[in-house]
């Protein structure tokens, strides 16, 4: 079986095309540099230059292919032209879907976020795929991009197009090159540089697990369904516990008032915008300050129940992040003293 991985240079992405090659899967990769992953080419992955903007290439790459996983996004906070981010993230899908469309493609399956759905009530309730939300719940580009291009596979989905929707939580693990803002903020802490934390939390999940959902969503997710491919919900205090007692780093003990972060935001983000004429990024991402004011706990029942998605511990996924970051170069060890205790 031949099968297209949009995002394959990305830290989800890569694992998928891993657990698809491993599987006896004839992988092609959609890539926008041809170097940028050569453990997927030391794996057979055939790459293909393009990108989710060009339909032309998007089409050529998706020929022949019997599934199709579109995992391509620019995920950032901060974009100081938010116009490119809605090219990608919504152009880009729609062009990937009648690709896959125009390939006969039995099987696709679309990676869309935990951000696109409603957040956690004011309890802490956990969200699932059923929780009512709009557009004026998104908060920030990323979220109200990855919102609109749902929109879009929904309406593909409802005309027939055999789509799945899988919406990853918070993934952590080996890989993350770039770092995703996620593992920027593993590779902060275990720099020594979080002395402090705000009061919120995230559903955190081993990358391996999502990989492996996305998987399952082809073989037993229903049309048109969309699932919460998560893991653990945990307060951020508790997550920097979890990397404390693996990398021997300190967690920080002081929490910040929110409203004062919120409002040095605003301050960082008008010097980037002003001073620097947003060529420089903010020191403190207003976005991720405003997302860390609501709770982003999920219910991953459904993907557990109906793919069978494994859920691993989470301090199994947080040891592979911090061995990969600390073993290639993303830790300055001498300053900080970590090491793998547990």
């Amino acid at each position: 079986m031949k099968a297209l991985v949009t995002g394959a240079t990305g830290f989800v992405g890569f694992h998928v095309a891993v657990k698809l090659a491993g599987r006896g899967c004839d992988v092609r990769a959609l890539v926008r540099d041809e170097k940028a992953a050569p453990e997927l080419s030391r794996l057979g992955v055939e790459m293909v230059k393009g990108d989710v903007r060009d339909f032309g290439s998007v089409s050529r790459a998706a020929s022949g292919c019997e599934e199709v996983y579109h995992l391509a996004a620019d995920y950032r906070l901060w974009v100081p032209d938010p116009a490119g981010m809605y090219e990608t993230n919504v152009a880009g899908t729609v062009n990937v879907m009648r690709a896959a469309r125009q390939a006969g493609a039995g099987r696709i399956v679309y990676t869309s976020t935990v951000g696109a759905l409603a957040p956690s009530k004011k309890n802490g309730q956990p969200s699932n795929e059923d929780t009512p939300v709009s557009l004026k719940d998104m908060t920030g580009h990323y979220k109200r991009s990855k919102f609109l291009a749902e929109r879009e596979v929904e309406k593909f989905a409802q005309k027939g197009l055999p789509v799945v929707i899988v919406n990853p939580s918070t993934p952590i693990g080996a890989m993350d090159k770039k770092p995703t803002p996620t593992g920027a903020m593993i590779v902060s802490f275990l720099n020594g540089k979080v002395p402090a934390y705000l009061d919120t939390g995230l559903n955190f999940v081993n990358v391996e697990d999502v990989a492996e959902g996305h998987l399952l969503a082809a073989r037993y997710g229903r049309v048109g369904g969309k699932y919460i491919l998560g893991g653990h919900n945990m307060a951020l205090k508790d997550f920097y516990l979890e990397l404390s007692m693996v990398s021997g780093v300190k967690a920080p003990s002081v929490k910040l008032p929110y409203i004062p972060v919120l409002a040095a935001a605003y301050i960082s983000e008008g010097f980037s915008r002003f001073l620097y004429g947003g060529k420089r990024p903010p020191a403190i991402p207003l976005t991720g300050v405003k997302m860390a004011g609501k709770y982003m706990y999920y219910d991953s029942t459904k993907a557990q129940n109906e793919l069978k998605m494994p859920r691993t511990p989470i301090r199994d996924a947080v040891r592979q992040a911090v061995e990969w970051f600390s073993g290639n170069g993303y830790v300055n060890t001498r300053k900080t003293g970590a090491a793998i205790c547990i």
